[in-house]
């Protein structure tokens, strides 16, 4: 019984010794097998998988700069850059991406099937999910405690008056640069410089080390020559006038003639800033520095400057005036089916075409071209903002028999609002040119003088009498107030001449009449229910004037 014992014990040993060496032979076969694993990753693997860990365990975020604050002239904000969060994964450490894409579609506002291609993607290391995300919704996005979610200081643009003077001022895209306006134009100054960070993880995702690589540099602040109160009154007439005559647009400027300040820059139909997206392209362009258009009687102006600066005519030097004149084989009717013997403030007064043009026939081609140049047409202004057109205005050697029969009653050349605007300054100023300004830094320019004080003066004089019973715009008038001003009523040029149907109605205006210091240039393209600049315009004139001349400080006579 004991030898059998002993034999069964034998048997056990040996059964115990043959399994434990069956395990020690997989034991080394599984280490082979990782030794061979792991000398293949090394050699052919190894610079990935480096970068793959470095990823997984080193950020390189951007610190976002803050972008300066535009303000108008009193120092009330337009443009301020508002606290925002950036929220980011690191889709390696989210366990479950379907239900992390659930809880976070609600608040990012994305679908939850474009968020899981993110989160599911377990190569990635680092992945936008939303930018100048709200701070309220980051802050309920980091109480989820999703691992592998995380938020980075950010700012979007914002805009506190909404539609005030959005599309002078611009936009912002979503790295903080400017797309459009004086964000644009002014983007290096606004923008400063955005920062880098290097934020080294542990294998949980916890942060255990943070490096400054490049400090960020704050955007400078811009105070603009903008009085915001003034813009938004400006651009509640501009609402009435679209209301009342449903045009193609419309676009008012406010400038202080002594230094070329732009106190009011306006255009309708308005446009939130906040919300640029929902208007159309068209709507979202600057009239004021854009917008071409023939510029009609509002021109005959700087035609008798001319002919006044050169001593050909003076005020009270008469012309007779017939109902037409014809010019090589152009036939220039009278705007208002008037004649007789006028004096050249009445020409103006009366915004004779006939008069004009024969003023324009003494000048000559040359001395008139020369003084359309003078006033700074054909060229930029030179403002701060993208797109601002130079005008279209024809050489004299591209001059056709019956130019001369155009060119002096304001056809057959473009301007835009802002040239006029200026061109005029130079009227009411007494005889300098200004560059407009929008930026409340330095002193003004001038640009020349371009006509003499005495000639300024006459033609001050004379424009008061537009505004008189026998003028063209009695509607521009201001209780108290000497004003002088000029209307336009252009014909829109069509294919083969000019249409009888589209106008572009317009006034300009300066108020006190001599020692200006307020002129509104009011432009309106393709009124309905009324044309000219006299019913159109320069009742928005009166309206803008009217709020303006007290709101400014300025004195009745």
């Amino acid at each position: 019984m004991s030898q059998r014992r002993r034999r069964t014990r034998k048997v056990s040993a040996r059964l115990v010794e043959q399994r434990i060496g069956l395990l020690f032979a997989v034991f080394l076969a599984l280490l082979a097998a990782a030794t061979l694993r792991t000398g293949y990753l090394l050699a052919f693997k190894g610079s990935e998988l480096k970068q793959l860990a470095a990823t997984q365990q080193v950020e390189n975020n951007t610190v976002f700069a803050k972008r300066g604050t535009i303000t108008d002239r009193h120092g009330k904000s337009l443009a301020v850059s508002a606290e925002a969060a950036t929220i980011y994964a690191t889709p390696y450490l989210v366990k479950n991406p379907v239900r992390a894409a659930a809880r976070l579609a609600p608040l990012l506002g994305k679908p939850e099937n474009q968020l899981l291609e993110i989160l599911a993607d377990r190569g990635r290391g680092f992945a936008y999910l939303a930018r100048k995300l709200d701070m309220r919704k980051a802050a309920r996005i980091k109480k989820l405690g999703i691992e592998g979610i995380g938020t980075l200081d950010d700012a979007r643009r914002y805009y506190p008056e909404g539609t005030l003077a959005s599309q002078l001022l611009g936009t912002v895209g979503i790295d903080n640069t400017g797309l459009s306006g004086l964000e644009l134009a002014l983007d290096r100054r606004l923008r400063g410089s955005d920062g880098k960070q290097r934020v080294v993880k542990d294998a949980l995702g916890d942060a255990v080390s943070l490096d400054q690589l490049e400090a960020e540099r704050a955007g400078h602040d811009l105070r603009l020559t903008i009085d915001s109160a003034l813009q938004g009154q400006v651009e509640s007439v501009l609402a009435g006038i679209g209301q009342a005559y449903s045009p193609k647009g419309a676009t008012a400027i406010v400038m202080d003639p002594r230094n070329g300040d732009i106190l009011a820059m306006s255009n309708w139909p308005s446009v939130n800033a906040n919300n640029v997206e929902g208007a159309p392209p068209w709507a979202r362009a600057n009239r004021a520095v854009g917008f071409t258009y023939e510029p009609g009687s509002t021109f005959k102006s700087f035609t008798v400057a001319g002919a006044l600066q050169e001593g050909l005519v003076r005020p009270g030097s008469t012309y007779p005036i017939g109902p037409q004149i014809q010019v090589a084989d152009r036939v220039i009717k009278e705007a208002h089916g008037t004649g007789g013997l006028f004096t050249v403030s009445q020409i103006l007064a009366q915004s004779s075409n006939v008069g004009a043009v024969k003023i324009g026939l003494e000048l000559g081609a040359t001395h008139f071209d020369h003084w359309v140049r003078a006033f700074g047409f054909a060229r930029t202004t030179g403002v701060p903002v993208p797109g601002e057109s130079p005008g279209i205005v024809p050489e004299v050697k591209d001059y056709s028999g019956s130019s001369m029969g155009n060119l002096p009653i304001g056809q057959g050349l473009a301007v835009t609002p802002l040239q006029m605007a200026a061109a005029y300054s130079a009227i009411a100023n007494g005889g300098t040119l200004l560059k407009p300004r929008l930026v409340l830094a330095g002193a003004p320019m001038p640009v020349r003088r371009v006509i003499s004080t005495r000639t300024a003066t006459r033609l001050q004089r004379m424009l008061e009498g537009v505004l008189g019973p026998t003028g063209t715009a009695p509607e521009a008038a201001v209780a108290g107030y000497d004003i002088a001003g000029k209307t336009g009523t252009a014909e829109k040029a069509v294919a083969g001449g000019y249409s009888q149907d589209n106008f572009v109605a317009s006034f300009i205006g300066f108020a006190p009449a001599r020692n200006a210091r307020l002129l509104v240039s009011v432009m309106v393209d393709e009124p309905k229910g009324g044309h000219t600049g006299g019913e159109v315009a320069a009742p928005a004139f009166e309206k803008i004037a009217s709020f303006a001349l007290p709101y400014l400080g300025i004195a009745p006579k």
